[in-house]
């Protein structure tokens, strides 16, 4: 390290000056010009060791409100520095926090001077733009001599991380209907009570427990009656999301992969406020998270897949269990043919509703080519719905049939 880089532009014009003053007096033999020399030359000298002690003097704390927010929205930081001498205070003092590129320019704040156990109080703002970790800090100090002729630069402490999760999309409280439940009743409505039979019995099936004969609607129907087990418990959906970075385009909070992972959130947490049980899936594995927030924090920092063909999450897919009013959601990015044949070989296999979400800014390799595999998907039982943000879900979602059969495509 270049110690000379601790002086400013007027340090060195001081020592520069001092040293040719002193050397010039020495020439001459002018007394007063070498003191004149020497005192211009201590000045920054002086000052280098009152400034190097302002780093282990400045103490701070940060705090996020919240510490958790959707992409898009505001976070609060807040910045307590003090000084934590007792006697000597700290001058010249300059701070900037720490912020990744992707949410703007660092704050800077001019404090000046910071007396002994003297405290100051920061605040600013950052708009998130896209999910995310985000380091916020190291808190960087500069300080200052009274002269101008010393800055030394520090990072003190570490940092806070701010998680940013996909916006969500609010979605009618009626999507498509499944098949029947367990148990083969055909149904439309999820019981959300906790552990209890449901109080409606049917006629008894081959199998069913004797232990759950419904004695009194038996006498009344003059036929064996069982009592049904709670259908929140067989009510299972599936949702795959298609991180495939060869299969999205763009960059940023508008990027193609954004609008699939948000619309895969918005999808999820709408079935998991209907009491559904439901399975994450990314082409790449399974999301193991079953609640809310915990969906959320999770798509927040998933990764892009290197995968190149969707076939591993097809296969997934085909492989989760779906029940009751379950429905199977694929949200995806560019197919190629091998894809969407994997895809219908999932459509084959399921009696359930499947509906595949097409982000139409992905990259696809011609102007028609989601058109043509939304068909192919209709052709094999999908219901085909195509978005270009995040926003277009709610009323492509509401635009779904209502209706127990096989659902037909619709764009």
């Amino acid at each position: 390290m270049n110690p000379l880089r601790i002086f400013t532009a007027r340090g060195v014009g001081l020592l520069c000056a001092g040293a040719a003053a002193t050397a010039g007096g020495f020439a001459l033999g002018e007394r007063d010009l070498v003191g004149v020399g020497v005192l211009v030359l201590l000045l920054p000298l002086l000052s280098v060791p009152a400034v190097l002690r302002g780093p282990r003097r400045v103490a701070h704390s940060r705090a996020l409100r919240p510490d958790r927010v959707a992409a898009g929205t505001d976070a609060r930081v807040l910045v307590r520095v003090a000084n934590s001498a007792s006697v000597l205070p700290i001058g010249g003092l300059l701070v900037e926090d720490g912020l990744p590129y992707a949410l703007g320019e660092r704050p800077r704040f001019t404090i000046g001077h910071l007396g002994p156990r003297g405290v100051r109080d920061l605040a600013y703002r950052v708009r998130t733009q896209a999910r995310g970790l985000y380091p916020i800090g190291p808190l960087r100090v500069s300080f200052t001599d009274p002269l101008g002729c010393v800055r030394v630069r520090r990072d003190v402490g570490g940092h806070m991380s701010l998680l940013v999760t996909p916006p969500v999309v609010d979605l009618d409280d009626a999507p498509p209907r499944g098949g029947a439940a367990e148990g083969g009743d055909s149904t439309g409505r999820t019981m959300a009570g906790g552990g209890h039979d449901d109080p409606v019995p049917r006629a008894y099936r081959h199998g069913d427990d004797l232990r759950r004969v419904h004695w009194r609607s038996t006498a009344r129907h003059g036929e064996l009656m069982v009592r049904r087990e709670e259908q929140q418990w067989s009510d299972r959906s599936t949702v795959l999301v298609d991180t495939r970075r060869r299969a999205h385009a763009g960059a940023g909070p508008d990027a193609s992969v954004e609008t699939a992972v948000a619309a895969a959130a918005s999808v999820t947490l709408h079935l998991l406020g209907r009491f559904q049980d439901v399975r994450l899936l990314t082409d790449a594995g399974e999301i193991a998270a079953t609640r809310p927030d915990a969906v959320l924090d999770a798509l927040a920092v998933a990764p892009p897949s290197e995968n190149a063909s969707l076939a591993d999450g097809a296969d997934l897919l085909a492989a989760a269990p779906v029940t009751g009013t379950g429905l199977v959601v694929a949200v995806l990015g560019a197919l190629g043919p091998d894809d969407v044949a994997a895809l219908g070989r999932v459509g084959a296999a399921r009696d359930h509703p499947r509906v595949a979400v097409l982000c139409g800014t992905a990259a696809w390799p011609a102007p028609d080519a989601a058109l043509r595999a939304g068909e192919a998907l209709s052709e094999s039982g999908w219901t085909v719905l195509e978005i270009a943000s995040p926003r277009d879900l709610a009323g492509a979602w509401r635009r779904l049939p209502l209706r127990s059969a096989p659902l037909g495509g619709t764009r």
